[in-house]
């Protein structure tokens, strides 16, 4: 699917799992401006579940450094969107509560895994 493609689909597919989309960073963009550097289309877009972040947050405060989920669309040198999410159960070892949070960070995965593969579908 195209760059495009992908980046129109991704705040419905995030909507459907209750995430909103809170910060969006066009490196292209940013890179541009800031290094007057050449860089493909990419960009980051920070998601928030607010029951999931507000769970998590009561659980271990500490967990606000991994806060928003970010999710990345870039554009391939085939010119093909490669769309790729944060692993919540990779980055909990940046919080001492890990045990605590796995139940969390389980259903944010999953959800992060629907929300892919809605906008590859």
């Amino acid at each position: 699917m195209s760059y495009d493609d992908a980046l129109s689909r991704l705040p419905e597919a995030l909507k459907k799992e209750g995430f909103g989309i809170i910060t969006e960073i066009d490196m292209q963009a940013t890179l541009k401006a800031k290094l007057g550097a050449e860089f493909r289309r990419y960009r980051i877009v920070g998601a928030c579940n607010p029951s999931l972040a507000h769970a998590a947050l009561q659980i271990d405060p500490r967990v606000g450094v991994l806060l928003p989920c970010n999710v990345v669309i870039y554009e391939s040198d085939h010119g093909t969107a490669v769309i790729g999410a944060v692993d919540p159960m990779q980055t909990l070892g940046a919080s001492g509560e890990a045990g605590a949070l796995t139940d969390v960070a389980r259903e944010v995965g999953a959800r992060l895994e629907r929300v892919l593969a809605d906008v590859a579908s």
